[in-house]
């Protein structure tokens, strides 16, 4: 039987790569800390409980053991890299979307911002100048996929953006559903919500491991996006959680520079988009969504209502909202009161645009307008 090695494994993504190995036949031994267990891995499977980020911890609780396949989805990955080098006939990796230029810091590209969307072709932080000003974490994720195909020249490394999901232990969704169950009946967005974050669901994160591995020589040697097939702005995000719940917000649109109390919300505390292509994995390794993101979304929010997160507790707080409502209330109320007379202003000076193309606009005397049936 083939044997596979997985370095994770509990968290959002890790239990479905898991099972899909194992419906691939092959004899699964997982190596994590032994933290966190999921009810979702099968008796069969190995555990082997170790520190990922001790190369010499690791290397004891591997001995001279090999596998037909690894996957390292935590832990340092150099040094994992380096440490199954010659133990693995195959060798998939997991990092992230910082690696590419302008994600940890949208004013290092001109003009500011990722470009939309951001293919695996786009710069990264590893080939900017020497004197280029980039995060520690940042540069690390860089030089770890250099590592990797350093190791294993015929590896395949996937690009993993926020995942979301059951089994996510710093869920952004929470920012949403605890003020649901606050009883909140208004949220600021910033610019109307209309920025961009991609995302990726548990289950379909996995399955774009699957497809890499299913993928065979095709996908050696390559890297690879991984994100749900479309990204909802920040608007949507905020509906689909609400709709989940049986809740609907007053939606207070505010610009970016005052919104201060919502910035938050898009992830990195910018109003630039974050939008990576899946497209490479889509043509050419034949990965498709198998959860959409509006079901993935509603099931995120249906299980954190279920299972909510302690208030103040540190899981919590590294969300970096203070959920201080007195402050939204107060910044909300002042700006209902800063702009109350703005929509007739806005009304007056309304030079009347008509989108030709929408259902409400009827010009059938002209033009023979009707409907589809």
């Amino acid at each position: 039987m083939k044997t596979a090695l997985v370095v994770g494994g509990t968290g959002p993504t890790g239990p479905h790569i898991v099972n899909g190995l194992l419906e691939r036949e092959f004899d699964v031994a997982m190596l994590h800390t032994g933290a966190h267990e999921s009810e979702l891995i099968p008796e069969v499977v190995e555990h082997i409980h170790t520190d990922p980020f001790d190369a010499e911890k690791t290397a004891d609780a591997l001995g001279n053991r090999s596998f037909d396949l690894a996957i390292v989805t935590y832990g340092r990955l150099r040094e994992l890299a380096a440490l199954l080098k010659g133990k693995t006939h195959k060798f998939v990796s997991v990092g992230g979307v910082p690696a590419y230029t302008g994600w940890g810091d949208a004013d290092a590209l001109w003009p500011a911002g990722m470009r939309v969307p951001t293919r695996e072709t786009a710069r990264l932080v590893v080939n900017e100048a020497p004197d280029f000003a980039v995060n520690r974490k940042v540069a690390n994720i860089g030089k770890s996929e250099v590592t990797v195909f350093d190791h294993h020249p015929t590896a395949s490394h996937l690009r993993y953006p926020w995942i979301y999901g059951p089994g996510q232990l710093v869920p952004r969704e929470w920012k949403v559903v605890r003020r649901i169950l606050d009883g909140r009946k208004r949220i600021v967005l910033p610019d109307g919500g209309a920025s961009l974050q991609a995302a990726a669901f548990g289950q379909n994160a996995a399955a774009a491991v699957m497809a890499v591995i299913d993928g065979g020589h095709k996908s050696s040697g390559e890297i690879y996006n991984v994100c749900d097939e479309w990204t909802p702005t920040l608007l949507q995000w905020v509906e689909i959680i609400a709709h989940s719940l049986d809740h609907e917000f007053e939606i207070i649109n505010m610009p970016w520079e005052l919104a201060t109390v919502a910035h938050h919300l898009t992830l990195r505390g910018t109003p630039h988009h974050r939008v990576t292509s899946s497209d490479k994995a889509l043509f050419e390794l034949g990965y498709k969504d198998v959860v959409d993101p509006v079901d993935g979304l509603a099931a995120t929010a249906r299980y954190l209502a279920a299972n909510p997160i302690e208030r103040g507790s540190g899981m919590e707080r590294s969300l970096g909202d203070r959920f201080d409502y007195a402050g939204e209330d107060r910044l909300i109320d002042a700006w209902l009161e800063a702009t109350k007379g703005l929509p007739r202003v806005a009304s007056d000076v309304d030079p009347g645009f008509t989108d030709r193309y929408a259902a409400s606009f009827d010009d059938s005397k002209r033009t023979g307008w009707t409907t589809i049936r």
